[in-house]
């Protein structure tokens, strides 16, 4: 009765699971699984598995989430019998842990795109300001670091290029987790820093812009043909911050892609053959990018709607002086404590882009 009244209170809050459906096609998986000749065909049997894997970790956060709202109530029940307060604080604390596992599971529903399960490639760009916006490259990394590391996200540096004084010209990592595509692909697009300057002596204001490149990390399922006479690979030697990821022979690599233009580069593998392969998936990914936009293109074209595209738009604006403010113009969300969202606390943001961008599918049945 308990789980009952924890499940009718968890889709009163807006986290809907339709439980017979997921138990329902779990079971079909592992029938799956136990037919004869399942393991014939490798690749089809990992995906099987991996979907079962999935949606049982689903399953049992959601029913984590029903067992922690039936304690906290069992204990306040027994708080009131007894006339006890001292079990106020532990039922605050217990319902701070429960809102926020049930918000992180909230945004998992929203994640149903083809590719958001998939890691990350995250590439930032300064723009112009010279050293202030290659400081503020700097500064983007650390924010995204901070929020990796928070989820229990790895993160690997593919390739670096140091500012001439100060800061990051521009740098490519693979964020590595579940999800860490769908939650990080709001980021893609241009962010606006406004400052008092430190490397200005006058102690001006300063407008800053960098660009973040989002893109999935695709696995050999994804099929992209590439014919190998579209490609000029070059060969260089390493650069970066020094120490041990300097390397001392031409192993680092860049791929242009002649038909497209499209350049991508690695450089912090151990060979030159490993870095060639990361390299690689890099420009997979961002071929089936430019597939998948023209082909979005096409279709507003045909709903006659003239779309921007998002490289070029300006998305979030953060603001040290003369207040302090960060607000994503897409949704209108916004924070005052700037020093909290360069710490990595930017959910809010990432949850506000996920909640605007499914009413837009659901409203309009529109590709995203």
């Amino acid at each position: 009765m308990r789980s009952k009244q924890s499940k009718k209170t968890l889709m009163k809050w807006g986290l809907h699971f339709d439980i017979p459906k997921l138990r329902n096609e779990i079971e079909e998986l592992e029938q799956k699984a136990a037919e004869p000749g399942f393991w014939d065909d490798i690749e089809k049997s990992q995906k099987v598995l991996q979907r079962t894997k999935s949606l049982k970790t689903k399953l049992e956060k959601y029913q984590k989430l029903c067992d922690e709202w039936s304690d906290l109530i069992t204990l306040c029940e027994l708080g009131l019998e007894e006339q006890d307060e001292s079990v106020i604080p532990e039922v605050n604390e217990g319902f701070k842990e429960l809102k926020k596992n049930f918000e992180k599971l909230r945004l998992e529903t929203l994640l149903t795109g083809p590719y958001d399960k998939n890691n990350a490639i995250l590439t930032l760009h300064a723009g112009a300001g010279g050293t202030e916006a290659q400081d503020w490259v700097e500064m983007l990394l650390r924010m995204y670091t901070r929020w990796a590391e928070q989820r229990g996200y790895t993160i690997k540096t593919l390739d670096f290029l140091a500012g001439e004084e100060a800061g990051i010209k521009s740098v490519t990592i693979q964020v590595t987790g579940e999800n860490a595509y769908g939650y990080l692909k709001s980021e893609k697009g241009v962010h606006r820093l406004v400052r008092i300057s430190p490397f200005d002596a006058s102690g001006r204001r300063h407008t800053s812009f960098a660009s973040v490149e989002v893109l999935p990390e695709l696995d050999d399922t994804i099929e992209i043909n590439i014919n190998p006479d579209d490609l000029r690979i070059d060969t260089f030697r390493s650069s970066g911050a020094g120490g041990q990821h300097v390397n001392k022979t031409d192993s680092a690599v860049r791929i242009t892609h002649i038909p497209t233009g499209i350049v991508v580069s690695c450089q912090t593998e151990r060979s030159q053959h490993q870095n060639k392969e990361t390299a690689m998936k890099m420009l997979k990914a961002k071929l089936l990018e430019l597939k998948e936009r023209e082909q979005k293109e096409k279709i507003e074209d045909l709903k006659g709607v003239q779309m921007e595209i998002a490289w070029g738009s300006q998305i979030r604006s953060y603001v040290f002086c003369p207040y302090t403010l960060v607000k994503d113009h897409r949704t209108n969300y916004e924070e005052g404590n700037v020093n909290s969202v360069m710490d990595g606390e930017i959910d809010g943001f990432i949850n506000a882009y996920l909640v605007a961008n499914s009413s837009v599918k659901n409203n309009e049945g529109s590709l995203t």
